[in-house]
């Protein structure tokens, strides 16, 4: 028979095994850890302050190349904008949409002409351009630590990568004495990206670093022509396929919008096929040659265009221009409120009068 002692022994080496093959377990279980630099993953909104938005206001053209569906109310609400959500009081947006019209409506003759409308999206582009300078000053001041009025290459990396999870004291001081990073490859591809647009916001002469308003061009390409033809360059190498620096119709929409697994995800291939055609025709190639050049695309990304803006602006009139007169009349904006605000009024012509 085992004694008592034999059989504490015993049970004692039973548990160390399974604690070990319990911590091998746990050790195989866990994810790869890319570096031994990462940490918790950070609050993406700290990460969208540092990293250029894909979205830039009033630009009829998204960064990745894709159209900007809320262009039209981002053009004609401005600021306002976020007030007209779509679960807010119908009455309430038609009292707003009113007095917008009031607003368009300079003459006060009771309708929209193209040159009023073309002031009303000139003056709300102008809007949205001052909401990038006072929220880039914000963002400046988040990646300027010493705040000697200019950022380092290396001070907005430290920055980014802390966005991005790492350890940001770790960071600093392997940078700071040239170390190795141990970066993932998509991290890795993102942060070469950046740089080239570093490069391209650091006016002459170059020195790497940055003030508050080359951070801006940096964030916000649409405020520097340089800037613009980068973010250009960028789009057309991304849609050009057979490496001419130029867009062709077939080359302009085949960007790839996902896999078509049912019918409907099919009818929303082909209304997005529908509408790059469209813009491609109609509004990008000014020439009609079937062929959009970057000095083409150039103008047509300028938010500040003053001929873009007449043309956007007879676009959206024609859209819910009724009688053909080649104006706005308030019942019309009324009826295509979902166009123009993205909200939908139901009954808009009930209190029209006794309202406004």
């Amino acid at each position: 028979m085992m004694s008592r002692q034999a059989f504490l022994c015993s049970l004692g080496s039973l548990y160390l095994s399974l604690l070990f093959v319990f911590l091998l377990m746990d050790v195989y279980a866990r994810p790869a850890n890319n570096s031994a630099l990462k940490e918790k993953p950070a609050d993406s909104r700290d990460e969208n302050e540092i990293v250029p938005p894909d979205h830039l206001n009033g630009v009829k053209m998204e960064m990745d190349g894709h159209l900007n569906k809320e262009f039209h109310q981002e053009v004609f609400l401005g600021k306002e904008m976020e007030e007209f959500e779509e679960d807010s009081e119908p009455r309430k947006n038609r009292k707003k949409l009113m007095v917008i019209f009031s607003k368009v409506d300079v003459n006060n003759d009771k309708k929209i002409s193209a040159k009023e409308m073309q002031r009303w999206i000139m003056e709300k582009t102008d809007e949205h351009f001052q909401e990038a300078v006072e929220e880039n000053k914000m963002h400046f001041r988040a990646v300027d630590p010493d705040g000697d009025g200019h950022v380092s290459w290396d001070e907005y990396k430290i920055k980014f990568l802390a966005s991005k999870g790492f350890n940001e004291k770790e960071i600093a001081e392997k940078i700071k004495n040239n170390e190795e990073l141990k970066i993932d490859e998509e991290t890795q591809e993102v942060l070469d990206n950046l740089k080239d647009r570093w490069y391209q916001a650091d006016n002459p002469p170059p020195d790497m670093l940055l003030n508050e308003e080359e951070f801006l061009s940096f964030l916000h390409p649409e405020h520097s022509r340089g800037m613009l033809k980068f973010m250009v360059k960028e789009i057309i190498r991304d849609l050009d396929q057979d490496g001419d620096k130029k867009l062709t119709l077939s080359e302009f929409i085949s960007l790839p919008v996902g896999t078509v697994e049912n019918q409907q995800a099919q009818d929303i291939d082909d209304d997005w096929v529908k509408d790059r055609r469209k813009e491609f025709e109609e509004v990008i190639d000014a020439n009609h040659d079937g062929i959009v050049t970057m000095e083409e695309l150039e103008e047509y990304m300028d938010p500040m265009n003053e001929y873009n803006a007449l043309n956007e602006a007879k676009q959206m009139i024609a859209v819910a221009d009724e009688n053909q007169n080649h104006h706005l009349e308030l019942e019309e904006i009324l009826k295509y409120s979902e166009y123009f605000t993205g909200s939908k009024l139901m009954d808009y012509a009930r209190n029209v009068h006794e309202e406004f």
